[in-house]
């Protein structure tokens, strides 16, 4: 009744304990693995674990990795509920029941999730804010993260992820799932250990600036009405990290340069983010990288509508 999809590349030790925090809860455990070279396949195939190895001369992205899982698991009976994990997650003892119970009373819900917390968030501040981030409202939601609970006979329904998407996939597919009247639910409920190893500043920027590209392809799929689908998103990262950066330089290059001092709109307005969450060390590092990121998300921004333009693909931008 309930399987698990694993995704992952040269996750050691993470992908051993996501693997080991599934066994004995679901009735088939898929990996699928994308090219690793420190032996993740060994290490599911000698848990038993059913592994797809991805033909890697072909473009990748976590989509198409999920799809492939979900292919997997119709080969045979077919699950009634899949639990969808990244690699580098250690699913919780009780999350699969509690959302499994969730789903079976409430037929309308196509999509279940819990709190997903960083393993070491005292590691770094980059850890730190995504603990922070996955800190998402409980009830219905709008969509959901890489790790949830789902329902076979509703990804069928919407044919799975678009697996030409670099990021933002399960968003995206969540818009199709709700357009067939299906629910998203947010549980308040601890679901997924998660280790983002973020130590560098490249590393986070990395990280925003595919935010950017998620926002701004996703706006350009579904940002019509009602959906509005990262609409304001794409607008903020448009605002802070490209026309106010370019209007300012413009002026200092045409009118003064005293009118770079414009450019303390961004200290002003890391203070006000700040205050607003409280004040403390942590509101301000925060608050410093929510508007450092938006110079990244502008660049995600602005490289998605130049490689719509040209008709380029976008190539994977990766973190870790």
């Amino acid at each position: 009744m309930i399987a698990a999809i694993a995704i992952g590349r040269n996750e050691g030790a993470r992908l051993v304990q996501c693997l080991d925090s599934l066994q004995g809860r679901v009735g088939r455990i898929v990996y699928v693995d994308s090219g690793s070279t420190d032996g993740s396949v060994a290490m599911a195939r000698a848990r038993g674990v059913e592994v797809v190895e991805l033909d890697m001369t072909k473009p990748f992205t976590a989509a198409r990795a999920r799809n492939a899982g979900l292919d997997q698991l119709r080969t045979g009976e077919a699950p009634e509920f899949v639990q969808l994990v990244d690699g580098d997650c250690e699913v919780r003892p009780d999350w699969i029941d509690t959302a499994w119970r969730f789903l079976q009373d409430n037929p309308e819900v196509a999509v279940v999730c819990g709190r997903r917390r960083e393993r070491f968030p005292e590691a770094s501040v980059y850890n730190a804010h995504c603990d922070r981030e996955w800190n998402t409202p409980v009830g219905e939601a709008l969509a959901c993260g890489g790790d949830a609970l789902m329902r076979m006979a509703a990804l069928d329904q919407v044919g799975g992820y678009n697996p030409g998407l670099i990021a933002g996939e399960e968003p995206e597919m969540c818009v199709r799932l709700r357009q067939k009247g299906w629910k998203i639910w947010r549980l308040d409920a601890e679901m997924t250990l998660h280790d983002a190893a973020m130590t560098r500043f490249s590393q986070f920027w990395k990280r925003a600036r595919r935010a950017g590209h998620a926002y701004a392809e996703g706006a350009h799929m579904h940002g019509a009405p009602p959906e509005g689908h990262f609409v304001q998103e794409t607008k903020r990262a448009a605002l802070w990290g490209l026309a106010l950066p370019v209007a300012i330089v413009l002026l200092a290059l045409i009118v003064s340069p005293w009118c770079l001092l414009l450019a303390l709109i961004y200290p002003a307005q890391i203070a006000r983010i700040a205050r607003r969450s409280g004040g403390g060390k942590a509101a301000w590092e925060e608050a410093t990288l929510l508007t450092l990121g938006k110079f990244a998300e502008g660049l995600g921004v602005a490289e998605f509508h130049l490689r719509r333009l040209t008709g380029k693909r976008a190539g994977l931008i990766e973190y870790k």
